[in-house]
């Protein structure tokens, strides 16, 4: 059954609303997403009342979005404010004002909320074991310091990208002094908590901010992949980007490819704010979940309502998600799963000791998805496999991860594999590149041995000699249409390993 949920959130910068349909054991499917830059922060006076125009703005716009809602007939929409709201000294009045004037219940999170949630979302989207997060907004930062995915630390500070503008910048873009006193408080402020010193743990950004220098750094590196959730960078990737856009001006930065308009002259306070946070954690890496606040809010919500896991299995989730997708056989998965093991294992215990744990994990996550793209065309069911894993978020896998199960999930034969690697050559290794070749291959043939879908291969012995490998096959039944298709796919394997392989098949009955 689908069902459909409103989320909206009120941030410093903007407020957006974006609709979700909710497939029963399927996750959360986004179906609208509708953005306004109200810039509420620029309506908080200096008695930190958010002045009547900015409440004007905040009503309008949701009432806006309460035609959007009314549309979609939507009996749940959670709406929730951070940081400017929060700060309002009027606040319980605008509570009230949304309530008189909109079909919304408004929430104001508080500091740990707001913390919490960005948190439960990157554990509920990831497989980050330890980090800190942060979260930049427009009026607020939020950070927290997470250890075996449970939450150790939390702080919130009164200052985001859109208000560091407001407080150092006198034009749309800081100066070279302007930035430095940006850096300098900042970097003050982060040194107050001896939590955060010389961690030594990836950073995880959460937000439009991180999202615009990830696509910035995309942009100039010429990515090749799609998608951004748990895109990494260096450090050095980060100073990178902000040598380049130094010099442009603010026209120049309002046209730039990657970087949202409307960000145009808060990209830098916030490039500051990474910056420093890298400096003081001491982060080897920056990583961007494209999950925060509004997903960490649907998944405790789930959570809640079903009382299932608190942190999940993100991986094993995101897999029963494609294979709820494309409509994939769970029993053939199992079979193949099955016989492409029994081939790894005889083969690291025989020939190849180099093998990994690593590689039967991807041979057993590759077997779950072997060419999906029959789903769309079986006649090029390998390109469209290999374009649809290489470029799908998958939750739980980084960017090279999933490039190498596209590898194995697609694999067609040598050349076409040659042909899909073409581009990321750089990012994997001879050595590493002739096991995705030999999982792939594998994968191959044991989707030949169960041709017909029938599990007729029960168990499979294999000798190994200098001049060949020979397979037993031991079935429980007719086996001819598996042992033709075998022998026409061994090649893939032959040319992997550099050895001609014969096939034995045998009948066994019960």
């Amino acid at each position: 059954m689908k069902m459909k949920h409103g989320m909206i959130d009120i941030g410093s910068n903007t407020m957006r609303l974006v609709i979700y349909e909710n497939r029963e054991g399927k996750g959360f499917k986004q179906i609208e997403n509708l953005k306004v830059v109200a810039r509420l922060r620029n309506y908080l006076d200096n008695d930190s009342l958010l002045n009547e125009e900015g409440i004007h703005v905040l009503l309008q716009t949701l009432q806006t979005f309460q035609i959007i809602t009314r549309h979609h007939e939507l009996t749940h929409v959670s709406c929730v404010a951070t940081a400017t709201v929060r700060q309002a000294k009027n606040k319980e009045y605008i509570v009230q004002l949304v309530k008189e004037n909109t079909d919304f219940s408004m929430k104001i999170l508080s500091e740990y909320e707001e913390a919490f949630y960005g948190f439960f979302a990157v554990t509920n989207s990831t497989s980050i074991e330890e980090a800190v997060t942060i979260d930049i907004g427009g009026g607020s930062t939020e950070l927290t310091y997470f250890r075996n995915r449970e939450l150790v630390e939390y702080h919130s500070f009164p200052f985001g990208a859109l208000s560091l503008r407001l407080q150092y910048v006198k034009d749309h873009v800081p100066t070279n002094e302007e930035r430095g006193k940006i850096r300098d408080f900042v970097r003050s402020e982060f040194q107050t908590l001896s939590w955060l010193k010389k961690r030594y743990v990836p950073i995880v950004a959460i937000g439009g901010s991180a999202r615009n220098l990830v696509q910035l750094h995309q942009s100039f590196i010429q990515y090749p992949l799609a998608g951004v959730h748990q895109y990494k960078m260096a450090p050095r990737d980060i100073a990178q980007v902000k040598t380049i856009i130094t010099p442009y001006s603010y026209g120049e930065l309002q046209k730039l490819e990657g970087l949202s308009k409307d960000r145009a002259d808060t990209i830098m306070p916030a490039i500051e704010v990474f910056q420093a946070l890298c400096e003081v954690v001491n982060a080897p890496s920056f990583i961007l979940s494209r999950k925060g606040l509004r997903e960490g809010v649907l998944y405790k919500e789930a959570h809640e309502q079903s009382q299932g896991t608190m942190y999940p299995d993100v991986v094993e989730r995101s897999f029963q998600e494609l294979v709820d997708d494309f409509e994939i056989n769970p029993i053939y998965v199992q079979q193949v799963t099955r016989t492409a093991t029994m081939l790894f294992q005889h083969l690291r215990v025989n020939a190849l000791p180099t093998l990994t744990d690593d590689d039967l994990e991807l041979l057993r996550k590759g077997a779950q998805v072997f060419h999906l793209g029959e789903y769309i065309d079986s006649e090029s069911s390998s390109q469209h496999t290999f374009y649809l894993l290489a470029n799908r978020t998958i939750d739980g896998l980084t960017h090279l991860e999933r490039l190498k199960l596209a590898l194995v999930a697609s694999y067609k034969g040598k050349s076409t594999f040659r042909q899909y690697i073409e581009p990321f050559r750089e990012w994997i290794s001879k050595e590493e590149q002739r096991k995705l070749l030999l999982v792939g291959a594998l994968l191959k043939l044991a989707t030949s041995l169960n041709a017909t879908k029938r599990n007729v291969v029960t168990h499979i012995e294999v000798k190994i000699t200098d001049a060949m490998l020979t397979f037993t096959l031991v079935c429980n039944g007719n086996y001819k249409a598996e042992e033709y298709q075998a022998e026409k796919q061994k090649k893939h394997l032959e040319k992997v390993l550099k050895k001609p392989i014969a096939l034995n098949f045998k009948y066994i009955t019960n």
